[in-house]
């Protein structure tokens, strides 16, 4: 039986306040009764590695650090890379995944299409109402290189603002729904239904975190390779990013601590100067922030550089709500500990990504698995916290957007 209704809204370019960004209007009607594909199809594989020539050899995509993070995701020896992990399985999409992607990283609409196809599916792509230029110039490559592709009948990009019943439409024809977004956008768009056998993906507000041995900073040696680093994780995306850190955690004695966050706060104030400025209202809700801090905690240090790019709260005891006295464009909370024990006392199933400079990834791995944290599903290397990964926030995305068939 073939389904109707909900791929049709997008038949009529601005139908409801529907924008298409790219699809093929006139397949846009059977989109949804399209077969579903093998995972790691070679005609996916093909059109995304043919993507990825495009970003990469694109003069205004090469403005965006983002964007050409994502040329590099989608080449051919990439692809082939991860495709390995899956060549032994008969998996094949699902169908339809119907994807929200989130309003604050513009970029991650390229990873979730990217993931969508790899499974199997056929993909409509939800992006930001927000006019990003990185959005623009995706769609218009995809313009390029889908037009004729064997893979355009299976991708549409729409804009839309909050819309509750042009949710249901494309929730009722989907049988993946992915959301990348804040608790509140995920509980919003979960009023939206979806068919019972429909596989829901959810990616709400996380936290992230970064633990650096005291010790090693006073090491460092190419301090321009640190700070390159430390910016990609947090400033690339003002901090907005739920993979960029807000809590700093120190490891090491009290004195080596002190002296390890005074030479890299310095370096960082050096080396992000001339590369970054911070918004009027940010510096605003830095400000506010720590007056919040300064009343509700105890025994804290308020320290700011002079060009306002970053404020840090220093605290003496870490608690569960402690995120909740950072904001984005350069806030920071530190601690300091000879242990990560104090930090298994606040990890909640809101924290995200752990990422380290001179620790050793296996030992955080095995003292996460030997504490049974309900948090952290990502350990990496300082300056890899945006790398996407096709498991993310513990998901499997090509497993959980794919069937397998079972052979006996």
């Amino acid at each position: 039986m073939q389904r109707s209704g909900g791929a049709a809204i997008l038949m009529q370019q601005g139908f409801n306040g529907v924008k298409v960004l790219f699809a093929r209007a006139d397949r846009l009607e059977t989109m949804i009764n399209l077969p579903a594909k093998r995972v790691f199809d070679e005609d996916v594989c093909n059109f995304l590695n043919h993507l990825s020539a495009e970003i990469r050899r694109d003069t205004e995509a090469k403005r965006h650090a983002d964007l050409m993070a994502f040329g590099f995701f989608s080449r051919k020896s990439n692809i082939e890379r991860m495709r390995q992990a899956y060549a032994e399985t008969d998996r094949i999409g699902r169908g339809v995944s119907f994807h929200i992607a989130p309003s604050n990283v513009p970029v991650m609409s390229a990873y979730t299409l990217a993931a969508g196809l790899l499974s199997g599916n056929a993909c409509i792509v939800r992006v930001s109402s927000k006019d990003f230029e990185q959005t623009e110039i995706l769609c218009r490559l995809l313009r390029k290189t889908a037009a004729d592709a064997a893979v355009g009948d299976y991708i549409a990009v729409v804009q839309y603002d909050r819309n509750r019943e042009i949710n249901d439409k494309l929730s009722s024809c989907a049988d993946v729904r992915v959301i990348w977004g804040g608790d509140h956008t995920v509980n919003e768009i979960r009023r939206s239904p979806i068919p019972p056998r429909c596989v829901e993906a959810v990616f709400a507000d996380r936290y992230s975190v970064c633990v650096l041995n005291a010790g090693s900073v006073e090491r460092i040696t190419d301090w321009q390779s640190v700070v390159n680093d430390f910016y990609n994780d947090t400033y690339l995306y003002d901090q907005n990013a739920c993979t960029s850190p807000r809590l700093m955690y120190w490891l090491g004695t009290g004195q080596e601590v002190q002296h390890a966050r005074e030479l890299f706060w310095r370096a960082v104030y050096e080396g992000v100067k001339e590369r970054y400025e911070v918004r009027p209202i940010a510096a605003v809700d830095k400000l506010m922030t720590d007056f919040r801090a300064a009343v509700e905690l105890d025994g804290i240090k308020i320290e700011k550089d002079e060009g306002n790019l970053f404020h840090r709260i220093w605290v003496k005891k870490l608690t569960r709500e402690i995120t909740g006295y950072a904001c984005p464009e350069g806030s920071f909370i530190e601690y300091g500990s000879s242990s990560l024990d104090d930090l298994a006392e606040i990890v909640t199933n809101k924290y995200q990504t752990l990422s380290y400079f001179g620790c050793s990834a296996d030992e955080i791995a095995g003292w996460v698995l030997e504490k049974g944290l309900r948090g952290i599903d990502r350990i990496v290397p300082m300056g890899k916290t945006a790398d996407f990964s096709l498991t993310w926030d513990g998901y499997d995305l090509i497993e959980t957007m794919s069937r397998k068939v079972l052979k006996v």
